[in-house]
């Protein structure tokens, strides 16, 4: 779902989609949490190597995540929501 279609919800869909960014959040961060623990223990135990850069695959889609939040920050904010 792209901003364009966040701005067509409704007050009731604007809010789900709320519920549901506060869960993608925590997922964000668990996982970009796994991936620096893997990264060190691959450093730590084979010297850097592919691993030790795979939190860096991650970012742009925390990004994305990210981007899509403050949009629907922004919206229900605008519409008086939150």
């Amino acid at each position: 779902m792209n901003q364009k279609e966040l701005s067509e919800l409704t007050n009731e869909e604007l809010l789900q989609e709320a519920k549901k960014i506060k869960s993608t959040n925590i997922y964000d961060a668990v996982i970009f949490g796994f991936l620096i623990g893997v990264a060190v223990y691959s450093a730590v135990k084979n010297g850097f190597g592919l691993l030790s850069f795979l939190p860096l695959i991650y970012i742009p889609i925390s990004v994305k995540n990210k981007a899509k939040h403050k949009e629907l920050e922004r919206l229900l904010k605008e519409r008086g929501l939150a």
